[in-house]
């Protein structure tokens, strides 16, 4: 019988003295509107202190605490002043509150020392946040970031079984015990596969992630890992749900003595019959091809990528794995039925990662077709991480400098919203967007999506 799992932690002096210290009330950020928050009078500032008595650690115990249908809710105005507000309201009904954070209490950080870390292989002197290694199951809960499950304690093993976070996304890297260990230089790696067993003896789910170094986990090591998960993804509850394989980024900024390899051609054309062979098996025993390769391979392999149906339901869109497809499958889409000419003549640029620039040169031909119409793709490299063939997602405003400066751009510049800090006009190297433009000398539009970014070409 499903028991309602406990959220927060006891505000009361009684309960509080044998509990952890209160973690920081939540701020509200924002209210919607129209929404129960905005009629209770609820304001931007506003700090919660408890919900029922409890003060709730992240957003995944806030979400539990006001599923209740009668609230009372201790807050604190932004002049200090404290508030209660006792109401009812349907179960499934939100408040309509967003906070300024996800947690409330500290982040859980890393505690690996994996060679192949990005957050160790960038420069210093950015700000704070480009360096805070996290490794905390909310996040991954919430989010789909990845976690390996090195440092969660007794307590947290307790809290996931509990309130049922599921499915979380676990980078395994491998399953061999002393590999996996060895890979994140940290003995509690090793513990993966009795990890795994907990998950299925409590119908827990997860997403798995491969990072493959060259030398170190492909070849057998890879197979090895990839049939262990596969182990544990049949069934009618499986406890593996999909496998993102994805290549080494290695920067000009890493420790010249990690022994790192990149990823060449021949690798990339290696792991990609290595890993497409056992898609088939897969298919066979499991029904889905459960492990998927992400766009780099194909690209680094200078091979098509896969039909847009091998992707299935796109279970690891957001690591890479068949978003270029799904983009040129909307974007096949966006320009089905483009107009013949512009009513006002229009010269654009549209900056993309080198790396996927010949993938997406076809659409941008299908949109130089219109009469009046003039947009340049240009496919970036990144002198910045010292990368030849580089993502979208990874270009700095200092590469756009170097990369743009001189260059053609006409009236506007499209320039795709993933190179960007999220909801900020800042990129990885702490430029801002408006000095983008000021060194570029011309206007720039965030393209956030194929439909957005013909739009924003024919002059919409």
């Amino acid at each position: 019988m499903w028991n309602e799992p406990s959220a927060g932690v006891a505000v009361s002096k009684k309960e509080l003295s044998n509990s952890h210290r209160l973690p920081v009330p939540a701020v509200i950020e924002s209210v919607d509107s129209p929404s129960i928050g905005e009629d209770l009078g609820f304001e931007p500032g506003d700090k919660i202190l408890s919900i029922n008595g409890m003060r709730a650690r992240d957003l995944i115990d806030y979400q539990l605490l006001t599923v209740e249908e009668e609230l009372h809710i201790e807050v604190m105005d932004s002049l200090g002043k404290i508030h209660t507000v006792d109401f009812e309201k349907e179960a499934d009904d939100g408040l309509g509150l967003n906070f300024t954070e996800a947690l409330f209490d500290e982040l859980h950080q890393c505690n690996n020392n994996c060679p192949f870390c990005f957050i160790d292989q960038q420069p210093p002197g950015r700000r704070k946040t480009l360096y805070l290694k996290d490794d905390d199951y909310r996040l991954s809960f919430l989010y789909g970031s990845y976690l390996t499950l090195t440092n969660l304690k007794k307590t947290d093993w307790q809290r996931i079984e509990a309130q049922r976070l599921s499915p979380l996304y676990v980078s395994v890297h491998a399953t061999d015990p002393t590999l996996r260990a060895q890979l994140l230089k940290n003995p509690r790696a090793g513990l993966l596969m009795e990890q795994l067993s907990w998950f299925a003896e409590r119908d827990l789910q997860l997403h798995a992630q491969i990072v493959v170094c060259p030398g170190l986990n492909d070849g057998i090591a890879l197979e090895k890992t990839l049939q262990d998960l596969a182990s544990h993804g049949k069934g009618k509850w499986p406890v593996v749900l999909s496998i993102a394989v994805v290549p080494v980024g290695l920067t000009r900024f890493r420790p010249a003595e990690d022994g790192l390899i990149p990823v060449d051609p021949n690798c990339a054309k290696q792991v990609i019959c290595q890993v497409e062979k056992l898609q088939a098996k897969f298919q066979a025993t499991i029904g889905s091809r459960f492990a998927w390769l992400s766009d780099e391979w194909y690209l680094i392999a200078g091979k098509e990528l896969p039909a847009r149906n091998a992707y299935e339901n796109l279970p690891q869109q957001e690591n890479g794995v068949g978003t270029i497809r799904a983009f040129l499958e909307n974007m096949d889409l966006a320009t089905a039925n483009l107009p013949k000419t512009v009513m006002k003549p229009k010269s654009c640029s549209w900056v993309v990662g080198r790396l996927v620039e010949k993938a997406l040169t076809p659409a941008c031909m299908r949109l130089n077709k219109i009469q009046g119409l003039k947009v340049r793709l240009y496919g970036l490299p990144s002198p910045y991480w010292g990368q030849e063939q580089v993502v979208t997602g990874l270009l700095t405003g200092e590469d756009l400098v170097n990369g743009l400066q001189g260059m053609e751009l006409g009236e506007e510049l499209l320039l795709p919203s993933v190179m960007l800090k999220q909801e900020q006009q800042v990129f990885l190297d702490d430029m801002e967007l408006k000095d983008l433009s000021e060194e570029l000398d011309v206007s720039i539009r965030i393209v956030h999506g194929a439909d957005d970014i013909v739009a924003a070409a024919i002059g919409n």
